[in-house]
């Protein structure tokens, strides 16, 4: 955990598996009961966006609000067709946005959040350090 505060948290993980992610958005619900979650998912190769795209928008449904970033190619090439709106387009989220991961942090800027999760196993961890500043700017207001 990154930040916990009674007004916003914030948790980076892993998790880049359907099943992963189903399992750490059930725990932060046992963690943060009644709080609203957002959740940043980079989806880690081509493939995997592939074969478990409906199984990926089912366990990222979960959340209260998704942002879904591009896919992380890591050592794999395009695969044509194979985008992030294959998960997107199935998410049923009360929320749900989809954003190139160079504008995440100016969306992030401008979102209130209450409990905030990166997920993913590609170069998302980049980006704990600016969002957990950013947040640690927020409280200090």
């Amino acid at each position: 955990m990154h930040l916990n505060t009674p007004g916003v948290s914030y948790v980076d993980d892993y998790a880049h598996h359907p099943a992963e992610l189903s399992s750490a958005l059930s725990s932060l619900r046992d963690m943060f009961p009644g709080r609203k979650i957002t959740a940043v998912f980079q989806p880690h190769l081509y493939t995997r966006t592939r074969d478990f795209a409906p199984d990926f928008a089912r366990a990222l449904s979960a959340a209260d609000k998704l942002i879904l970033l591009d896919i992380y190619p890591a050592r794999e090439e395009p695969i044509p067709g194979v985008t992030s709106d294959l998960i997107f387009r199935d998410v049923t989220a009360p929320q749900k946005v989809l954003l190139p991961k160079e504008e995440l942090m100016g969306y992030l800027e401008k979102e209130p959040v209450d409990v905030l999760v990166t997920f993913g196993a590609g170069n998302i961890d980049r980006f704990i350090d600016p969002i957990t500043r950013m947040l640690e700017k927020r409280i200090a207001r």
